[in-house]
């Protein structure tokens, strides 16, 4: 029998020994690596903080590995978070090669992004940070949803009344069965109660009552306690609303479901949530009306600040390029359109330059080097004067060419917004068609291996809590932190190996299963 010890032991070891091959990993490669963090409690009421890294490797393959999953004591306040995740930056040497940083929608996330700001140096990221904070689009549709549920949801409450009283004994449930097939019903679906708080479990029985709606009548006859039978009205307004909600369903399962797509899928699905709230706004169905006008007040919120990064994704696609912005925004837009168009347009210039004047900064840096071993090695006692004024003359030459620089670049996104539009194949690759097409393109290249890999969702961090809560539950919580880190650690890594995750022709890459998302609340002050 192996005692304890040896198997912690064991398992150490195999932590310290992966933990090792992805440090060296990421230090090697050249590029920058987004994260996602969230916190998440156990059963024994300790607070843990999950660290994800996301990136494209040298192969193109779009990886996320856990960096990070530490137990954080209590208080839980933006500044602690902040420190704890400047240390497991640092710990891991990526500090100054973070691209985002996805987190979701709550007060403190954001007081904790303005205090890695003034932590971590700006001009290491992108356009000096302004876009480091990501945020989670799976909870702010989850927002949406919930505020227009909260609307309508007196509409459905016959509804939701009846599932209960026929899902609430076993006797019951058999009875309803039984008159399904009197019907018939061709369905094997059960009936599922919701949970208020969470607008997909809504959804998810809204579509299996409707399909059994023709049931509920006949029960009505031969059960005389049964006195929540929903009227033609309700139905009417409940297969409406669930027609709405089927988009939501769909686009949320995207963001956080097993697959995990490129960042280029994302602008396309959250302008059309866009378009359709515009569309429902106009229904002749007052109920449908208000349901939408409290969903548009809630993305119009978030909208701006979440656009930005997801229309450089959808430019870099070559099967869009500006094209799909234009599209959309004149539907959503209409006359100020083109301002907005523009606002994308320079939102890319303005990352190119960025990147370009890295690219100089490290040629120049090169260059000093250079010269300074050159001049060491020179003689010291040399007689030779040198002219003072050409100083200026340096400065003058260096402006040109960082100009002529910047012209290149410009030209190069230009060069690739006027070749035509790749067609929409299903199978096609993005990343293997950036791959091959760095020569003509190099900084864009560049941009396209740390934009694709951004994750718009904190997905990958819950996915770490759904195997942590198999690791700490009520019967086994006294493991040591550092235990339980290693244990994730090694989990997910070897896991990783053993799967040669790699993306498909979509773009996406399968990783484990997630947990549900939780109830959220838009101005909560803490985890």
């Amino acid at each position: 029998m192996i005692s304890r010890n040896t198997l912690k032991g064991d398992i150490l070891k195999i932590y310290k020994d992966e933990r090792t091959k992805y440090y060296n990993l990421l230090g090697k490669i050249k590029c920058r690596i987004a994260i996602t963090t969230d916190m998440w409690t156990s059963s024994n009421n300790k607070g843990f903080m999950a660290v994800t890294g996301h990136f494209i490797d040298d192969n193109w393959t779009l990886q996320n590995c856990i960096l990070r999953f530490l137990y954080v004591p209590a208080p839980h306040t933006a500044e602690v978070l902040a420190d704890t995740l400047v240390e497991s930056l640092m710990d891991w040497n990526i500090d100054r090669k973070v691209s985002t940083i996805t987190v979701d929608n709550c007060t403190t996330n954001d007081a904790m992004i303005n205090h890695l700001l003034q932590k971590l140096p700006t001009k290491d990221m992108l356009l000096d940070g302004k876009v480091l904070h990501m945020r989670c689009c799976a909870h702010i549709l989850n927002l949406i949803v919930k505020d227009g549920l909260d609307t309508i949801g007196s509409s459905i409450e016959r509804i939701r009344d009846s599932v209960i009283y026929w899902t609430v004994s076993p006797s019951r449930v058999e009875k309803f069965e039984e008159t399904a097939r009197q019907v018939p019903v061709n369905c094997t679906k059960k009936l599922c109660l919701d949970c208020k708080t969470r607008w997909n479990s809504t959804y998810l029985m809204l579509e299996t009552a409707i399909i059994y709606k023709d049931v509920f009548p006949r029960l009505n006859v031969r059960e005389k306690n049964y006195k929540s039978l929903p009227t033609e009205e309700d139905w009417v307004n409940a297969i409406e609303i669930c027609g709405k909600l089927k988009l939501f369903h769909q686009v949320t399962e995207m963001f956080s479901g097993t697959l995990y797509p490129t960042s280029n899928f994302y602008f396309q699905k959250i302008c059309d949530i866009k378009v359709k709230l515009d569309e429902w706004v106009k229904s002749p169905n007052i109920l449908i009306q208000d349901m939408a006008l409290s969903m548009l007040r809630k993305y119009d919120k978030y909208w701006e600040v979440c656009h930005i990064l997801m229309g450089v994704a959808v430019v870099l696609d070559p099967r869009y390029k500006m094209s799909l912005v234009e599209f959309f925004f004149r539907k959503i837009y209409h006359e100020s359109a083109r301002f907005k168009i523009d606002e994308v347009r320079q939102n890319c210039y303005d990352l190119l330059f960025d990147y370009q004047s890295r690219c100089c900064t490290l040629n120049e840096s090169s260059s000093s080097i250079g010269s300074l071993e050159n001049t060491m090695s020179s003689d010291v006692h040399s007689d030779v004067n040198v002219d003072d004024s050409l100083d200026e003359f340096e400065q003058f030459v260096v402006s040109k060419t960082s100009g002529a620089t910047n012209l290149s670049a410009t030209s190069e996104l230009d060069m690739y917004l006027e070749e035509s539009l790749l067609p929409r194949a299903r199978d096609f690759d993005i990343l293997n068609w950036w791959k091959t097409n760095g020569v003509k393109f190099p900084t864009l290249q560049k941009m396209a291996r740390d934009i694709l890999a951004i994750p718009v969702s904190t997905v990958a961090s819950e996915s770490a809590f759904s195997s942590s809560g198999k690791l700490i539950n009520p019967h086994r919580n006294r493991l040591h932190h550092t235990t339980v880190e290693a244990l994730m650690y090694s989990r997910r890594w070897l896991w990783n190996e053993a799967n040669d995750t790699c993306s498909t022709s979509d773009g996406i890459q399968t990783c484990p299963s997630i947990l549900d998302e939780e109830d959220d609340q838009d101005d909560r002050d803490s985890k």
